[in-house]
Parts: structure tokens; sequence; C-alpha cells
């Protein structure tokens, strides 16, 4: 008989999460009528910002943060698309600095070792920037300009496998090590906001 560990729960349950909000908002869709687009943002807007506002308070993290990848601009002379980023909710300690107005229209070559790095396995643990034995996959000289002391940044994916953003939480009063447990917990929420905003982003 396989045992339910608590890394085999976080994969069933991110899994299952936005496939499960993924349905049942397409069901309410089918019986009700058109969604005013303005206030179906405005209302994402609000469950995502409280959810990463229970992220922070839950894990006693400084700044919690989601970052989406979208297109900016073209390139000469292909006129091929630009892939960047930016990030797009936040939130912050009293005390702590906000990185929101740094991080938008980002390329994302300018990121590509950690980008790659969630992109092939899920996530991105640093307990401690200044700990040489710790991969920090680029991130290093973010954290200094930051004040961040340790990282946890986790990929948001769609349904179907798509890399879509990040969840990134920052401890930068002091160093924390996150347990194997809030690893996954974490992984648990990072399925629940990406079924949200593909949930979103299909609406029409």
């Amino acid at each position: 008989m396989i045992q339910l560990t608590p890394l085999i729960a976080a994969f069933i349950t991110g899994l299952a999460g936005p496939l499960l909000v993924y349905v049942i908002t397409k069901y309410i869709n089918k019986r009700v009528k058109p969604i005013d687009l303005i206030q179906e943002a405005v209302n994402v807007s609000n469950l995502i910002t409280d959810s990463i506002e229970d992220i922070k308070e839950e894990f006693e993290a400084d700044r919690v943060w989601i970052t989406q990848f979208h297109n900016g601009g073209n390139f000469y002379p292909t006129g091929k698309s630009m892939a960047k980023f930016s990030v797009i909710y936040e939130t912050v300690n009293i005390g702590i600095g906000s990185i929101q107005s740094m991080f938008q229209n980002i390329q994302v070559n300018l990121f590509s070792k950690s980008i790659n790095e969630l992109q092939q396995n899920g996530s991105i643990q640093i307990s401690d920037y200044k700990d040489p034995s710790i991969a920090t996959f680029g991130l290093k000289y973010i954290a200094e300009d930051t004040g961040c002391k340790s990282g946890y940044l986790f990929a948001i994916n769609s349904i179907d496998g798509k890399f879509i953003g990040v969840l990134g939480l920052d401890y930068s009063r002091k160093k924390t090590k996150l347990s194997e447990i809030q690893i996954n917990e974490l992984l648990i929420h990072t399925g629940t906001i990406g079924g949200v905003i593909m949930t979103h982003l299909n609406q029409k």
C-alpha cells in the first residue's frame, strides 16, 4: 500500500486545487450572466491579495509577492515578442521596503538561471543568502539590494503545466529555514493561486 506522505499529499492537493477552481468556475459561468471584466479583475485582485497576506502571516515572512509573465514589446528586426515579467501582487510588513516598482517589465533573460531552476524543479529555497554552500541562481545581488536574508520562490503553473508566474517569500529581519512540511504547504498555496489566476485569464 502506498503511504500518503506530506510530499504526496501536497502534490495531490496542489493538482486538485486549481482543477477544482477551474471546474467550478466553468460550471457557474454557464448559468450566470456575462461577467463584468472590471469587477472580475477587482475580485481576483482582492482574492489573491488576501491569499498572500495570509501566507505572510502564516509563514512569518516580511514580504510576499507574485510575478506574472507577459509580452512586452518586440525585437528588431524580426518582430518577435519579448518575454517579460512584472511583480503584480505584493504585501510587506511595516518597515520593509516594497520591490514592486523595481520589477516591472523585466526581460526574462536577465534572470535565466533562477527561472530555469523554477521551471525544472518548481522551487528555489535559500535559507541564507550569505551561505556560499547554498545555490542562489543569480539572485544574491538582488537580495543584497533589497536587504533579504532568506528567500523562497515557487513556480506558479497553469492546470496544463504552463509556467505562468512565481510566488516569492522574503525574510529581511532574520534568516529563516522553512521545514519540509511548510514547503509542502506553500506548494499547495501556489497551486491554488495558479488556479485562480488562470480562471481569471480565461474569462471572456
